[in-house]
């Protein structure tokens, strides 16, 4: 993201963009992982309130859009991570809880403030509930005061914190070990997690269960499991059903 002057606040325009960036190269096999990032010292300062003005047809449009983005990084099939190095507020910090995986600098915050302004952050809420426990989720929610990188990391809502001077080298170590998986596997291992969330934990096991079975049945899984037997490198899409 790069709108320094909207402090890249998630307008109708940024979130189809963003959307059309995750979803263009799906079907290239050599994309292994997408990093959401911004220029500048806030990552996202939420929803451009300027847009949700007295223009109820604009606001359904501009929820329309933030839910199909939301939807876009959970159906990717390879991890989108978000690399934050600055403030992330409101949708920019729903943006940052609903990644596969987050980084952050040390000097980043986090913050759900729209009960500030009068509008209850309640799409934010969405992803941060499913991020954090019931209590930081609330606390954020209902003070709309901001969490340190440190704090963000302590309630799960962040991966890792990292100096600024060393993002870069932590994204480029976390998309080397997924690129040494096999994207088959990856795929159907993000898709069950989001899936089996939904369930009591029997339900889970049960389905886990199938999915494990119906893993094993990949060409990859059977190459990899025959480099494990050999003790060498998997080859990856060179395996036969």
């Amino acid at each position: 993201m790069c709108s320094a002057k909207t402090r890249n606040a998630l307008s109708i325009a940024m979130m189809e963009t963003l959307s059309d960036h995750i979803l263009c190269d799906q079907q290239n096999n050599d994309l292994r992982a997408i990093v959401i990032s911004a220029e500048g010292s806030v990552f996202s300062s939420g929803h451009n309130l300027k847009e949700l003005a007295n223009n109820r047809e604009k606001q359904e449009v501009c929820f329309k859009i933030a839910t199909q983005l939301m939807n876009c990084i959970i159906d990717s099939p390879v991890p989108v991570i978000a690399k934050v190095d600055g403030v992330a507020a409101a949708a920019g910090c729903q943006l940052v809880a609903q990644c596969d995986i987050a980084i952050c600098s040390e000097k980043s915050q986090f913050s759900t403030p729209g009960a500030n302004f009068g509008i209850f952050c309640s799409t934010p809420g969405v992803a941060l509930s499913r991020c954090v426990n019931k209590m930081p989720a609330l606390y954020m929610l209902l003070t709309g005061l901001p969490v340190s990188a440190q704090e963000a990391f302590q309630i799960g809502l962040i991966t890792k914190v990292r100096s600024s001077d060393q993002l870069n080298e932590e994204i480029e170590n976390i998309c080397r070990a997924i690129k040494t998986k096999s994207r088959d596997v990856i795929e159907l291992g993000k898709r069950f997690y989001y899936k089996q969330i939904q369930y009591d934990v029997k339900k889970a096991y049960e389905l886990g269960g199938d999915k494990m079975v119906e893993n094993l049945q990949l060409p990859d899984c059977k190459e990899g499991i025959q480099s494990f037997i050999e003790k060498r490198k998997p080859q990856w899409g060179t395996g036969k059903d």
